[in-house]
Parts: structure tokens; C-alpha cells; sequence
């Protein structure tokens, strides 16, 4: 009788239960820089996490912490104006340099968005677009920017990432 009464519970629980639902994530947007249309999705926050170290460090000329947050390897920025970084290194005397300047400049950030994508070959990218502005000191006036950073983040590590800026006047 116990057995059946048990058998008569575990029935009834299991008819009770939800089907579970496929979570399908939301296409938030499509990259296309391989020539084809490939869905862009909501991505991992963790990557947001890296890159507000990332800003927070150059705020603070915290030169060894931006390395540290650098990919070892392929590591490349490439600038507003157009130019090139293609090693960490080379990226860390640029702003060694720009930090020593004067120029003094400071980000506020705006916004920041995580995505994900899955290329032609199957390799998920993270990326993080965001918008800061930007103030930079020059000849004792301040120069307002703003500027979109899209950084690809690869096991917690800047592998890459562009700028594109605008002047502001306010």
C-alpha cells in the first residue's frame, strides 16, 4: 500500500510540472564585416566588467594595469585618427607618452554594451561597444570628445579594439 501511495505522489508530481521552454536569445543586431548577415545577441557582462577596468585604469595612468588587461599576443588597437598598435607594448609607451603630455585625459563613460557573435567557422567573439567622453587638456583649453569603443574581449584580456570620436561643444 505504501508503494502505491508513493507511486500515486510521484505521479501526480511529475503531471504537475512546467515543460521547461528553449531559451532562444534575442537578435539585438547583425555584423556583417564577413560579407554575410550574422545575428549579434545580448553577451556576457563579464566582458563590461574587463573593459570598466580598462577605462578606469587609464583614468588613473594605472599603465600597469592596462598592460596586464592587454592580450599577450595579436593585441591591436587601432586610433581615431587611424593608427595602428600592434603589440601591447607599443600601445603602452603611446599612452605613456600621451599621459605625460599634459594633455590629461579623462573618460566618463556613457554607456556600455555586451554582445556576442558566432563567426562563418563557429568561434564565439565578446565584444563591448561603449561611449565616453572624453576631456582633454590643450593649450590650456579643455577639448570635449566624444568617442565609441568596440573591443573584442577574449578570456578576460583586450584582444583588439577601435575608436571613432567627434568633437562636442558643450
Amino acid at each position: 500500500m505504501k508503494k502505491l501511495a508513493v507511486l500515486i505522489i510521484t505521479v501526480t508530481l511529475m503531471s504537475c510540472q512546467q515543460p521547461v521552454k528553449e531559451v532562444v536569445p534575442k537578435t539585438i543586431g547583425y555584423d556583417i564585416t564577413e560579407g554575410v548577415k550574422t545575428p549579434i545577441y545580448g553577451g556576457n557582462l563579464s566582458t563590461v566588467e574587463v573593459w570598466e577596468k580598462y577605462i578606469k585604469a587609464h583614468n588613473e595612468k594605472d599603465l600597469e594595469t592596462i598592460q596586464n588587461l592587454n592580450a599577450e599576443q595579436k593585441f591591436e588597437v587601432t586610433t581615431a585618427k587611424g593608427g595602428v598598435f600592434k603589440s601591447s607594448e607599443e600601445h603602452i609607451n603611446a599612452l605613456k607618452n600621451w599621459f605625460e603630455s599634459g594633455e590629461n585625459p579623462k573618460w566618463t563613460t556613457k554607456f556600455l554594451i555586451a554582445n556576442t557573435f558566432t563567426t562563418a567557422e563557429g568561434v564565439v567573439k565578446q565584444w563591448v561597444t561603449s561611449g565616453h567622453k572624453l576631456s582633454v587638456l590643450k593649450e590650456r583649453d579643455t577639448l570635449k570628445l566624444f568617442q565609441v569603443h568596440d573591443a573584442l574581449i577574449v578570456n578576460g584580456k583586450v584582444q583588439n579594439f577601435s575608436v571613432s570620436e567627434s568633437v562636442r561643444t558643450e
